[in-house]
């Protein structure tokens, strides 16, 4: 059902659109991309069960920055997204606790509060959720709850600020109060880019090539995995739908969705990557083996469309990508409460891989 769900929906756009051509007027092409595309809104939007606060904002991003949230006192939510070169690390995978070398890619920061899930496959339903997640991963920030708990009640200014973001909570220090208040500042990591100014009505946020490119997007039926308002980032589908990509980009020992799911048709599944900074956010896939967006783009075209891409279509196509790249919020690196005599001591050890 799922793939002919994508099936149809990629055969009704080239349809539509086909109709349409890359000719088309901008009043036509709007009107056709805000049917898939939803601009990115101008204020800090609402997550489920967390009031978001100036407090608990601030808050947040000390917590981000803060190596101490991990058990060797290295590595912080920074450390694998990096909020000056795109909101990821730049690296294949990711290097944690001990130096091991994680299993996947990590995604960007930017603007992952519209995603459907977190992670590759969805394993967390929020960002709250995912910020639990690299804390107590072994092969990222090795840490425990209690030992978190432990390390921010050690420190004043830590309490204080608790304090203020949760200040109904008669106890507010605890793991789940860390994680809404992460939540809440990467809430705030909002990148508007050409493609929202165009959207919003500015013909002349766009290039031509750019254009050529969004229409191209939407005509050969990208837009059946990559829509919505973080041009991707919502829904499931199988990487390789129509010609599985080799082992080196593809390995076959990362299944996807299926390890959270455990179902046959969740085999080599992955949430539909979010597009937006993807100029940025080198390397590409899970698997962090692609470097070149062009080629990127090609493997997509051949793998999920079953269609050869030109080299002027594929041109085009970044090109609209990267009008997706959009104005980085400016922050300001906190300062963090100093440790004191109760603060735990960090746990270095080097794990060999």
């Amino acid at each position: 059902m799922k793939f002919a769900r994508f099936l149809f929906l990629t055969s009704a756009t080239a349809m539509s659109l086909g109709a349409m051509g890359v000719g088309a007027s901008a009043s036509e092409l709007r009107e056709t991309a805000l049917e898939y595309f939803r601009p990115l809104p101008s204020t800090v939007p609402a997550v489920a069960d967390n009031p978001i606060t100036e407090e608990k904002i601030d808050l947040g991003k000390a917590l981000f920055f803060d190596p101490r949230l991990s058990a060797s006192g290295v590595f912080s939510c920074y450390s694998c997204h990096n909020l000056t070169t795109g909101g990821d690390d730049n690296m294949e995978t990711s290097v944690g606790h001990g130096w091991q070398k994680g299993p996947r890619n990590s995604p960007t920061v930017f603007n992952a509060v519209f995603n459907e899930a977190q992670f590759w496959d969805g394993r967390a339903a929020d960002l709250k959720a995912q910020a639990k997640g690299p804390i107590q991963a072994g092969v990222e920030m090795a840490n425990t709850p209690e030992n978190v708990v432990a390390t921010l009640n050690s420190m004043g200014q830590y309490v204080d600020w608790f304090t203020a973001a949760f200040p109904e909570e008669g106890d507010p220090v605890s793991f789940d109060n860390m994680a809404k208040a992460i939540e809440a500042f990467e809430a705030t990591l909002l990148t508007p880019a050409p493609f929202d100014a165009w959207l919003n009505g500015d013909d002349n946020a766009m290039s031509s090539d750019e254009l050529a490119g969004l229409a191209l997007f939407m005509d050969k039926g990208c837009v059946a995995c990559h829509s919505g308002v973080n041009v991707g980032g919502e829904g499931y589908y199988p990487f390789g739908l129509i010609e599985k990509p080799g082992s080196d980009i593809l390995p076959e020992g990362d299944m996807g969705r299926f390890a959270v799911t455990a179902t046959v048709d969740d085999e080599y599944v992955f949430r539909a990557g979010p597009l937006r900074n993807i100029a940025l956010t080198a390397p590409y896939f899970h698997s962090g083996k692609v470097w070149d967006l062009n080629v990127a783009v090609k493997i997509m075209a051949e793998s999920q469309l079953g269609e050869a891409l030109s080299e002027e279509d594929t041109d085009q196509i970044v090109a609209f990508l990267g009008a997706l790249t959009g104005s980085m919020p400016e922050i300001t690196t906190p300062v963090l409460p100093a440790e004191t005599a109760s603060t735990p001591r960090p746990r270095q050890e080097v794990i060999p891989n």
